[in-house]
């Protein structure tokens, strides 16, 4: 059995990138999180793939996880500080 065959190999990357998630936060690291977090329980279930019909699995789920997670809490309108005047204007 080879090591991305396991399925807590994979939901471990998970716990990983999640965590790298919470200490860079950007939503940069929780669509990858999301889509190892997929394919381990999906290997748990029983599903046995080879490692591109894996990683295929895992790269479309990050993507979609990703886009999901930017619409929802993604920048949303008004949020931009605009400045009226500059910093050197006397007041």
């Amino acid at each position: 059995m080879e090591l991305w065959e396991i399925w807590w190999v994979w939901i471990a990357g998970a716990l990983v990138l999640a965590i790298l998630e919470l200490i860079l936060p950007g939503f940069i690291f929780v669509g990858f999180a999301f889509g190892a977090a997929v394919v381990g329980v999906l290997l748990a279930l029983g599903l046995s793939l080879t490692l591109p019909w894996l990683l295929v699995i895992f790269a479309v789920v990050s993507a979609i996880a990703w886009a999901v997670a930017r619409q929802i809490v993604g920048e949303r309108k008004g949020q931009r500080k605009t400045f009226d005047r500059d910093i050197n204007e006397d007041p």
